[in-house]
């Protein structure tokens, strides 16, 4: 037996305590020399095999695409599978814990907790690392369900009861809101909505309540996650919604309740921002974004939720800052629109201003003049730098009027320089936050026909090559993991953005606007495409995931004050390092599916 093993490592704490010593009784340990293969590319395996000490190369072909170190586990696929994808060479002296395959089999298949880790799909193995982050951190809001707090009962009066009668009806069973049945219709009154029709609109108190109901009833069901409510609530400005079980409604879930759980939540904040009436108190809201940011994540809320949550909470922001800022005669002829991260919604943390402004005719130049200076001077107060680019409201090329648009667009198009294919990328990535949506709507549909996309796909191949290009802008990080993990444990940091983020963002984008779809998520984007045969949905689920683990990391680097938010190979688990290597695999087969559709070797 091997008494360095540890069996508390990941995947292998998975393991009862029965397994783990079956598992360390039926240890051997193998010694390779340099350029010894341990698995053959195409063969099965005879082992799981840990590294001891050494280093061995991950091969595909003759290309090395990651180098293993201590505590790396190889390699599952081969047992499960039957034949490895890739060949496992050592690349200097080196000792492997060898655990035969027929206990290693059986362990796979005894134990679901362990096997979730040897999964061939990476979609698989992540929903089952965040099934055991959940397990780990049980009772937090994020993992509760609507059904675990306090609901507020369902009670309900019909429309012909008075306004009397319901206020003493609230009264009595202590609560601020009522079920109204009306005919077929189900609506909600409220203790204010009562009190505005006696108070404001002077009703008297004999009134009946089904006209003042709402029937335009905001619910969730009572499986759904609390953070669905939060999400909800923040979106819509409720501070309560109503649970319906399938058949009935069955009670309200209070913003309180909420609270009780978590202080100082997104609905809180997104009131805050509603309820400024000055830019010093949208300064004091700004800074509680981020502060929401680090309490999700250590909530273990998944990135994509934390990503919505704060792009809602930044629009009503954006919205709110352009309320106070524009004059009437702006907010009236206007469209402001946030770009590239922030308009996708998969803005997390705080980063450079991304912003424009489409006008449907001039307006007095005086006035765009403040307001393009007290805009972004007010978004930088709020801890939002101005872009280095100048793509923002207070840059005249970026506040003009829905046909000077056009005319630029045709000038990014003719004149397909690296800044042009910039600007087509984030517009197309916008997304409207306050004023006519409509003028965002033809400015989009304008800029797809510009490019040839959509209905004219085609007209323009050799500018979409062009714009495509930038998906391989960067080197892929998998092709350095010969520097990043040297032998003794240390190694470089990776850019997660540059090596992975963009390419993935950028190739989606390219595809997408070549067909002239209008989501400007990229998940979603990834969902359409899949639906138009680009690729198979199992890929598209694989690549979602690799793009929503990428983004994890980075958040995690940026929030634990990583310098430029790198992340460091040799401080992850075996279990991350695995899930890292196998996110950029899928990164390079997209890399090439977007090479070979374009045509990219042609360049």
């Amino acid at each position: 037996m091997a008494s360095a093993f540890d069996p508390t490592d990941p995947p292998f704490d998975r393991l009862t305590e029965e397994e783990a010593g079956a598992l360390e009784a039926a240890l051997d340990i193998g010694y390779f020399r340099p350029g010894e293969t341990i698995v053959a590319q195409g063969r099965p395996a005879d082992a799981l095999c840990v590294v001891i000490k050494g280093a061995v190369e991950e091969r595909d072909g003759d290309e090395t695409v990651a180098l293993l170190g201590p505590k790396d586990c190889f390699d599952s696929r081969a047992l499960v599978q039957g034949q490895a994808a890739h060949g496992f060479v050592a690349r200097e002296e080196t000792l492997c814990h060898m655990l035969p395959r027929a206990v290693a089999l059986r362990l796979i298949r005894d134990n679901p907790r362990f096997a979730a880790f040897f999964y061939l799909e990476l979609s698989q193995k992540l929903d089952a690392l965040a099934r055991e982050q959940e397990a780990g951190s049980a009772g937090t809001l994020m993992q509760a369900r609507v059904a675990d707090l306090r609901l507020h009962p369902a009670s309900f009066v019909t429309a012909d009861t008075t306004i009397e009668q319901a206020g003493q009806h609230m009264r009595a069973i202590h609560t601020n809101a009522l079920f109204v049945r009306d005919g077929a219709r189900t609506g909600v009154i409220t203790g204010m909505n009562l009190s505005k029709a006696v108070v404001l609109n002077r009703l008297p108190i004999s009134a009946p309540v089904g006209p003042l109901a709402h029937y335009d009833v905001v619910s969730v069901r009572p499986d759904d996650f609390v953070y669905a409510a939060l999400i909800l609530m923040t979106k819509t400005d409720k501070r309560r919604v109503a649970v319906h079980d399938g058949t009935d409604y069955v009670g309200f879930l209070e913003d309180i309740e909420l609270l009780s759980f978590l202080s100082g939540n997104a609905q809180l904040v997104a009131g805050r921002i509603d309820r400024a009436a000055a830019l010093p108190d949208l300064a004091a809201a700004a800074r509680q974004i981020e502060e929401q940011v680090r309490l999700l994540r250590r909530q273990g809320v998944k990135v994509e939720v934390i990503a919505e949550i704060v792009s809602d909470l930044n629009r009503r922001l954006f919205a709110r800052t352009f309320a106070l800022t524009a004059p009437a005669e702006i907010q009236a002829q206007g469209c402001l629109i946030v770009m590239g991260s922030e308009g996708r919604g998969e803005q997390t943390m705080r980063t450079d201003q991304d912003n424009a402004l489409i006008l449907r005719a001039p307006v007095d130049p005086a006035a765009i003049d403040a307001f393009r200076r007290d805009f972004t001077a007010a978004l930088e107060g709020f801890g939002f730098p101005p872009c280095p680019g100048e793509v923002m409201v207070r840059n005249p090329l970026w506040s003009q009027t829905l046909d000077e648009y056009h005319a630029a667009f045709r000038r990014w198009v003719a004149l397909p320089d690296e800044t042009a294919h910039m600007n087509v990328a984030i517009f197309y990535d916008a997304t409207s936050v306050a004023g006519d949506a409509s003028l965002l709507e033809a400015a989009k549909a304008a800029l797809i026909e510009t490019v040839g996309g959509g209905a004219a796909a085609g007209r323009s191949g050799a500018y979409m090559a062009h714009f495509a290009r930038a998906t391989e802008a960067f080197p892929m990080p998998i092709g350095f993991f010969n520097n990043l993990l040297t032998p003794d444990g240390q190694g470089d940091a990776v850019d997660l953005k540059k090596g992975g983020i963009f390419p993935v963002v950028h190739g989606v984008r390219s595809l997408a606007l070549e067909r002239g779809l209008t989501e400007t998520g990229t998940a979603a984007r990834i969902e359409r495409l899949a639906e138009r045969g680009v690729f198979s949905h199992a890929f598209a689920r694989d690549l979602t995931q690799s793009l929503f683990l990428l983004m994890t990391m980075r958040l995690d680097a940026q929030l634990g004050a990583i310098k430029g938010a790198l992340v460091r190979p040799a401080d992850l688990s075996s279990v991350e390092r695995d899930l890292l290597r196998e996110a950029f695999h899928v990164v390079k087969q997209f890399r090439e599916i977007v090479r070979r559709h374009f045509n990219l070797g042609m360049f």
